[in-house]
Order: structure tokens, then sequence, then C-alpha cells
């Protein structure tokens, strides 16, 4: 290699080194607050792939359901499917003004509308309200998720009966992981 050569490599080389020193000292894109503040993760638990069955000594299938994070941590997307082909998403988020989750719910047929967060124990409960749209009738409605200690997730969904003044069950599930 003639000397003009390797002069045009040492002049490369140290324009890599310089440059690679500079790039280390520009400050980087700053993260979001969804992506700095530990509650946008309080539902990680409950994120990933997963078959649904009935939380009973049945264990009967009922559905699939993909559960994403998106918009740099700041959205919760949910994408259910039923064992029936029944579909419905929800969009959940943390607000960190308000200090509480909160879930929008859509499927047809119905909407669920409730916030909240997690318990003591660690499982998210959110309260709200059920809207039938066929009915035009509303109820009180909560939602709880616990995760169990095998990665499994319980998901329990109670309506209020208001002419009996209690709490009936709506769905109780087991999600596992595909």
């Amino acid at each position: 290699m003639n000397s003009s050569a390797k002069t045009a490599l040492l002049i490369i080389l140290f324009s890599l080194i310089a440059w690679s020193s500079l790039a280390e000292d520009t400050p980087s894109t700053p993260r979001s607050v969804c992506e700095t503040d530990e509650h946008f993760n309080d539902w990680d638990f409950w994120v990933g792939e997963w078959t649904v069955y009935s939380n009973d000594e049945k264990h009967t299938f009922q559905g699939t359901n993909s559960i994403t994070k998106q918009h740099k941590n700041c959205l919760v997307m949910e994408n259910w499917t039923s064992a029936q082909a029944g579909e419905g998403s929800s969009m959940n988020y943390y607000d960190p003004v308000e200090k509480q989750w909160r879930q929008l719910w859509v499927a047809g047929g119905y909407s669920i509308d409730y916030t909240g967060g997690l318990d003591d124990d660690g499982a998210m409960v959110l309260t709200g309200k059920i809207n039938y749209y066929k009915t035009g009738k509303s109820f009180s409605f909560r939602g709880i998720w616990t995760a169990n200690e095998d990665g499994s997730v319980r998901q329990l969904f109670e309506q209020h009966d208001p002419e009996k003044d209690l709490w009936v069950v709506w769905f109780d599930g087991r999600y596992e992981r595909k």
C-alpha cells in the first residue's frame, strides 16, 4: 500500500473515531413519560398471546386474546376472538394526571368503560359501567386481572344486579400463554 493510500485510510479511520465520540456526547432523544413512569408497566403481566379457558374444572376453551403495547409504551391494546368467532377490542392506558388506568372495551352490541389500578396484592381492578346497545341499559361493572404464580392470568368480570343488590359473575377466564 503506498503512502497516499495509507494517509487516506488513516484520515478515514480518525474521522470515524472522532464522529463516534461526538455521537456519544450528543444527547439522545428524550424518553416519553410512558417509557419512564413505572405505572405504564403495571399491566405487563397481561401482555402477550393467550389461549383463554373457563376458570373452572371443565377448562373449556373460550377464545384467544392478543395483548400488545403500542405507541412507545403509552397504550395497551387488546384484540379478542371468542370460541364462537365473536370479536372485541379494548384500549387501555395509564393517566398520570388522574393516577389511574382506564379501559374502553367495544364489542358487537355493548361497551365497557372503567377505571382503576393495582390493588395491594398486585391485581388490576377496574370499576365502571357496561352499556348494552340493544336494550339501552347500563349496569355497574368491574373487572379483576390477577397474575398467577404459573404465569397464567385470571380475568374475572362481575356485573351488579340492582334488583338483588349483588354482584354476579359475568365472565371468569384463565389466560394461558400460547
